[in-house]
């Protein structure tokens, strides 16, 4: 496939990696030669400096062959501009834009036909601040991810010593949990992938992987760990799109307070939100956390835009007392090592947006994709399409189809039914299936194994 990426920031950069990696022609767009000559010191692909709208550097960049462009750039009108012209002169597939700005999200309007041709809206903001609120609704969750309209649900859970599951064997797992829908997907024991049947016993602090549906987490995570009680005094570090955005989702049902460093914005805040508590001041400040009773503070985000304030705010936090604390970080190596510090949980927003992006790349008929475990797997929700003459899927029992290595089938959606998928379950045409891929080298087998094929017999 031939890409076009406007933009060689943290989304921009991050989808190049990921998609350079699957033999994809990329090409990316800056104004600044800086990042991408960085860029294309790590990875294959074509760069291009300029101004993302021109015509003369889009048609430099590949339009005229392009099949897809994602316009990420760090302005909202840049974005919109490059996919008018993509659209009226090179005629691109594929457009897909991020947009920040909520005056230009608010009016759908916009984008529909006769408006801006803008195929894919893509708001960051948005997706992590979604993100953030179901880790603060479902406190055993050290990472969700939804699919089927958020009718299944894919949970990582570290399994605490102690717990019912440890010790038990995936097959033991189920009998104590007769009739509630889950499967196990993967176990990452350190950095290793444990093998996935019947007999595999549970370890504390496995990093277990598991498909359910929303209304069981709790009942199937308590299970691994101790359920939390609900979050009901909430702290904020970082009152930007992403802080306000939670601190509005959560001030009707809990206690918030945002602390914002700058004093405009704080003061734009307090007059935005209905009942949070906004101060003013650094998050890193160990008295002011103190001063605000943070050992009562059942969950403390660190929202800001810089990685390290976010990192000391959030260790200060959790030495300070508060119950659990979650951390956004942008820098893939800051992730790394802070997956395994006192910090619960580590928010990587470019995955959280390649999931976004995903779906628009892969081959067939995938209206799901996530990144999972620093992008070396990935969870794909496929939709199964023809018959047993034409497809290598429909019609066939699970244990029947010739998965690539790495792959499971994890559950079936059939209209509004959700199924555990196990080796007796059938796979019918128009159904959702959902799929864990514990090594991304065979993607491409994936992909084929969902296409259509008139003359596959």
């Amino acid at each position: 496939m031939n890409v076009i990426i406007l933009g060689s920031g943290q989304v921009g950069s991050t989808v190049a990696h990921s998609l350079a990696d699957e033999q994809n022609d990329i090409t990316v767009v800056d104004l600044d030669p800086g990042p991408l000559q960085a860029l294309q010191e790590q990875i294959d692909i074509r760069t291009v400096v300029g101004p993302a709208s021109s015509p003369r550097v889009l048609e430099e960049a590949g339009a005229k062959n392009a099949d897809l462009l994602l316009a990420a750039t760090n302005s909202d009108e840049t974005n919109m501009l490059a996919c008018q012209v993509a659209h009226t002169l090179f005629r691109v597939p594929t457009l897909i834009a991020r947009i920040r700005s909520a005056d230009y999200l608010a009016d759908p309007a916009l984008f529909k036909e006769g408006g801006i041709p803008i195929d894919v809206l893509i708001s960051p903001e948005q997706l992590v601040t979604r993100h953030v609120r179901l880790l603060i609704e479902y406190p055993s969750a050290v990472q969700i991810r939804e699919f089927a309209g958020g009718r299944a649900v894919l949970v990582e859970i570290r399994a605490a010593a102690g717990s019912p599951a440890v010790g038990r064997s995936i097959g033991g797992l189920a009998d104590r949990l007769p009739g509630v829908p889950f499967r196990v997907v993967a176990v990452y024991r350190g950095d290793s992938s444990v093998t996935i049947d019947g007999p595999t016993v549970i370890e504390a602090d496995d990093d277990v992987f598991l498909v359910t549906v929303p209304d069981q987490i709790r009942r199937v995570a308590s299970e691994f760990r101790q359920l939390a009680l609900p979050c009901r005094r909430v702290m904020i570090a970082g009152g930007g799109h992403v802080g306000m955005g939670l601190a509005r989702a959560l001030e009707s049902d809990a206690a918030v307070k945002v602390i914002e460093h700058n004093r405009a914005r704080a003061e734009y805040l307090a007059e935005a939100l209905d009942s949070a508590v906004v101060l003013q001041g650094d998050a890193t400040d160990k008295s002011l956390l103190a001063d605000e009773a943070i050992e009562g503070v059942d969950v403390f985000c660190s929202l800001t835009n810089d990685d390290e304030d976010n990192i000391m705010a959030a260790l200060m936090a959790k030495r300070l007392g508060a119950r659990r604390v979650i951390a956004l970080i942008n820098r893939p190596t800051y992730v790394e090592l802070m997956e395994n510090s006192a910090i619960d949980v580590v928010v990587a927003p470019q995955l959280i947006t390649m999931g976004a992006i995903l779906p628009h790349v892969r081959r067939g008929d995938v209206v799901a994709a996530h990144s999972l475990r620093g992008g070396a797997s990935e969870a794909l929700e496929a939709v199964v399409h023809g018959d047993l003459k034409t497809s290598k899927v429909a019609g066939r029992r699970v244990r029947d189809i010739a998965l690539p290595p790495t792959a499971s089938i994890a559950a079936i959606v059939r209209g509004t039914k959700v199924m555990m998928a196990s080796g007796d379950t059938s796979v019918e045409t128009d159904d959702h299936v959902i799929l864990l891929l514990g090594d991304k080298h065979h993607l491409r087998e994936l992909e084929r194994l969902f296409q259509v094929g008139v003359l596959y017999l």
